[in-house]
């Protein structure tokens, strides 16, 4: 039997949800969750920091993922939900072919290759393709950027914003930056993410590099879990901020 509950009751701030308090409030910011949707996309286990019991935990994460729609549905809503996923370009006819109209929203697209190969130059495409009106491609929408090896460089998005003719002082405005310096640093950066993204109709997020310092930083076969544990945690984020804000 598949129950479905509609009608849920929507709450704004984390505050609101049941069984989170100011105080509780307070320790969930701490620790990167600002906004309903993140809890939403929470486990149990990484509300253990909070102090509050397991069964808590599950209550506030359930009660965030009730109040943004997230439960069983029926596949004509599955249909409908994925008709909100997005397509960005890349500004090349023949990628954006291979990826079947562009980039999408709501996921991870990883671009890899030797250096020099052209990744940071796709990452300051990006940067500016995002801004331009959906009937040319783009998501009118602003950017969240990570640089973790010094690679970002304003002088080519205002080349760019001016041949795709935007505004480059505008363009410039729209994209939120920071430089990571360590791997730690690097997921502290995307842990407190998610109020930047909500207030500045953030719709694309860059990590240039991703892996970059975990590689640096673990060395050798020994390091390997501890490396990969870390990683998928820092990537089970950008899914989630990927999904809870489209």
């Amino acid at each position: 039997m598949l129950r479905m509950e509609e009608n849920k009751k929507k709450y704004e701030f984390i505050e609101d949800l049941p069984g989170v308090g100011p105080a509780t409030a307070g320790k969930l910011r701490e620790l990167g969750y600002h906004t309903v949707e993140s809890l939403a996309m929470a486990t149990s286990r990484e509300l253990e920091p909070v102090g509050v019991s397991e069964k808590k935990a599950f209550q506030i994460i359930e009660a965030a993922r009730s109040s943004i729609g997230i439960a069983f549905i029926r596949a004509d809503e599955l249909y409908k939900m994925r008709k909100s996923v997005l397509r960005l370009t890349s500004g090349s006819k023949a990628l954006d072919k291979i990826l079947a109209g562009g980039l999408e929203t709501q996921t991870i697209t990883e671009f890899y290759g030797e250096y020099g190969s052209g990744k940071s130059q796709m990452c300051h495409q990006l940067c500016v393709n995002v801004q331009l009106p959906p009937e040319r491609g783009g998501l009118n929408g602003g950017v969240l950027y990570i640089d973790t090896e010094n690679t970002f460089r304003l002088e080519r998005i205002v080349q760019m914003a001016k041949f795709l003719g935007l505004d480059p002082e505008q363009a410039v405005k729209n994209i939120i930056y920071a430089e990571a310096y360590t791997s730690d640093h690097q997921m502290f950066l995307l842990e407190n993410a998610d109020e930047i993204i909500k207030a500045n109709n953030i719709k694309l997020i860059i990590i240039d590099s991703l892996t970059a310092h975990f590689r640096s930083e673990y060395i050798g076969r020994e390091m390997l879990a501890s490396r990969q544990q870390k990683l998928n945690k820092h990537m089970h984020k950008l899914v989630s901020l990927a999904r809870a804000f489209n």
